[in-house]
């Protein structure tokens, strides 16, 4: 037996005696579905409440609403993406007493030549193989070795069953030119217990693969890269005519590709927050040259296979550990990306929006202020004319209050009803109470008649004895007094509305930011307890 015989061996040995033992998940699945129970308890118990001096078309009231909408639709959407999990917790349940391994990476990076590569190398130890693919979710066997091809022929999840404790899942490619291929992947790269990841050595370890390749690590799933076709087209003088032939890349080659794909990734995995433990060292391979130089001992070591048994051999470990936990793994992954991610996507965008949008509104209050106070000035002021005019006549205090007053209180009604439209007020005191105020401010005291009417009394001027200059700057005075008066009351009630959206919105932040530190804990118990 050569050496090489006996790498390969050892890995197709270890796979079929791969033990798997149970583990007790029960208290970890207690804690991330009591999370899930109390953020959705929380989701019910902070809706934003709406202030009933806002009206339907305020903008902060329209916030609100689509805010809350989130809340109440949250609880149902996280059970439909859960439920699109199904499929690929059935395939895990359909390999529980395998170990699967998910190939994966962009079309044409040779997944399903690696497949069938791995395939024929059990079959001649005299292992079992199956094939079979997934049709609507369901296991399909064939005797047909995976499809191949230079284009994107895998429209659909296809396998192949090594031995009795190995299977290795072919993906459509991941940055597939189909975006339903690519979500097929997506959504069953949760069944898999680890992965190989495939990386054309023409542009190995591009960016976008290794954004993908962080999210699988950041689930502390054991991946092992591999760079495919690592071979190169050469001429070659053969019976006197030049001729083209495939051969292996250098070992100098391979390894400067290998340092640079496990540099890259390492950092990624530094941005990303990800132990870099997690991630095997690649490897290099040419299943293309393997199979033309038909699979001898000498071609199987040049051409990588070997060193890739090794280090699926070396996978096994992690990959059994990762099945052993599989469970709560997938139940976390729910949690962290989809309930938590959408929260983080949705709701907290939304109630940042809310914030900045409410805090617009108090600089425009802000600055209708003085807008309001000068147009309602101007309005009233440009009557006082015209009341003394008529004050000159009757000289009725009383009834230049009441004018005054009600005056004051119509254009003030008008102004705000103009610019704040949108809110509803309990409208500053009016009528009596404000033409007793304005009588009082010019020195006389209004009581009433006794027949629904007010009359002022003590003193009772004659009009030709009233200084008029003086009269007619008294009652700009008690114009601009009583103006900002009513406008502090107005103002007051739409910051009293405005302060209960920010305390509400803020509660809800509170408990929202509460909940991702409370799964965080949870996440922390899982890993310690897999240490």
């Amino acid at each position: 037996m050569t050496n090489a015989d006996a790498a390969e061996l050892r890995l197709i040995e270890a796979a079929d005696g791969i033990e798997l033992t149970q583990v007790d998940l029960t208290e970890m699945t207690q804690l991330l579905e009591g999370w899930l129970t109390t953020l959705t308890r929380a989701l019910t118990e902070h809706q934003l409440q709406r202030p009933q001096s806002l009206r339907d078309a305020h903008v902060l009231v329209l916030e609100i609403n689509e805010i809350n909408e989130l809340l109440s639709a949250s609880a149902t959407g996280w059970t439909r993406q859960w439920a699109l999990l199904e499929p690929a917790k059935l395939l895990a349940q359909a390999f529980d007493d395998r170990v699967m391994l998910l190939v994966f990476g962009k079309f044409n990076a040779g997944k399903s030549s690696l497949c069938n590569l791995l395939a024929e190398r059990f079959s001649a130890h005299g292992r079992v193989v199956k094939y079979f693919h997934l049709d609507a979710g369901r296991i399909v066997r064939t005797t047909q070795p995976l499809q191949e091809g230079a284009t994107e022929t895998t429209a659909r999840l296809q396998g192949v069953s090594l031995g009795h404790s190995m299977v290795l899942l072919d993906t459509p490619g991941l940055h597939s030119v189909t975006p339903e291929n690519a979500a097929l992947t997506q959504r069953f790269t949760d069944s898999a217990d680890a992965i190989l990841w495939l990386t054309s050595s023409t542009s190995p370890g591009q960016v976008q693969e290794l954004n993908e390749m962080a999210r699988e690590l950041h689930r502390s799933k054991p991946l092992l890269p591999v760079i495919t076709r690592s071979d190169v087209v050469e001429e070659d003088e053969l019976d006197g005519e030049i001729v083209k032939l495939l051969r292996n890349k250098t070992p100098a080659n391979r390894q400067l590709q290998e340092d640079d794909v496990h540099l890259r990734a390492q950092s990624k995995l530094r941005q990303m927050g990800v132990p870099p433990d997690v991630l095997k060292a690649p490897v290099s391979i040419s299943a293309h040259v393997a199979r033309e130089q038909r699979q001898t001992p000498q071609a199987l070591c040049e051409s990588g296979f070997i060193r890739l048994c090794g280090a699926v051999l070396d996978l096994i470990g992690p990959a059994r550990a990762y099945k052993q936990r599989k469970p709560v793994e997938v139940l976390l992954h729910h949690l962290e990306e989809n309930v938590s991610g959408t929260i983080k996507a949705s709701i907290q965008p939304a109630l940042s929006r809310l914030l900045s949008r409410m805090m617009q509104q108090r600089e425009r209050l802000q600055e209708l202020r003085p807008r309001i106070t000068k147009m309602v000035w101007r309005q009233v002021a440009s009557s006082l004319p015209r009341m003394l005019e008529e004050f000159d006549h009757s000289g009725d205090v009383a009834k230049l209050s009441r004018e005054l007053g009600d005056l004051l209180q119509r254009t003030l009604a008008y102004e705000v009803s103009l610019e704040l439209g949108e809110h509803e007020f309990r409208m500053p005191e009016g009528g009596d109470d404000l033409q007793a105020k304005i009588s009082a401010d010019l020195g006389y005291e209004v009581v009433s008649a006794g027949n629904g009417t007010n009359e002022s009394i003590l003193p009772n001027p004659s009009p030709s004895t009233v200084n008029h200059e003086r009269l007619h700057d008294a009652l700009q005075e008690v114009i601009h007094q009583r103006l900002v008066e009513q406008l502090e009351v107005v103002f007051e009630q739409c910051g009293r509305a405005f302060d209960e959206i920010e305390n509400s919105a803020r509660v809800l932040q509170v408990a929202l930011a509460r909940q991702d530190t409370a799964l965080l804990k949870v996440k922390n118990q899982l890993r310690c307890a897999n240490e």
